[in-house]
């Protein structure tokens, strides 16, 4: 009798750890819990998986919520030793293309990009507004 008592003790206790993890697993926090419209515009990954893996995505928001974009690209895909670069624009552009060296999109389209999220291979993240905009720009 004390064995069964021992066995759904233990067998409770591990479906409610189970339980939890699932919970757990399904609430976690994502873009769609961010404020503001993000659509995902063009994106770019190499095709070499033995070396550094470098992903280039361009998102459309429709607001600059600076807060919520650094968010945005903390939660897209990194790999280690591999290079994620976000470029946030502020309006939809359809004939956007990105390309694996720098400036990695067309130069025209480099005026609609408001903001930049690049996280190193080391883990190292930089955030910038307004990135391809230039001294002389900002004094006009």
């Amino acid at each position: 009798m004390k064995t069964n008592y021992w066995f759904y003790l233990i067998a409770g206790f591990v479906g409610i750890l189970v339980l939890l993890m699932l919970v757990d697993s399904f609430t976690q926090p994502g873009v769609q819990d961010l404020k503001g419209d993000y659509q995902e515009l063009a994106q770019y990954r190499n095709e070499n998986n033995t070396g550094p893996v470098i992903r280039v995505f361009a998102v459309y928001s429709d607001e600059q919520l600076w807060d919520d974009m650094q968010s945005y690209g903390d939660y897209m895909p990194h790999t280690k030793y591999g290079n994620t670069r976000v470029f946030f624009f502020d309006r939809p552009l359809e004939e956007l293309r990105l390309f694996p060296e720098s400036p990695y999109f067309d130069e025209k389209w480099q005026s609609y990009c408001v903001a930049s999220y690049e996280k190193t291979a080391m883990g190292q993240v930089k955030w910038q507004r307004y990135p391809f905009q230039t001294n002389e720009d900002s004094l006009e």
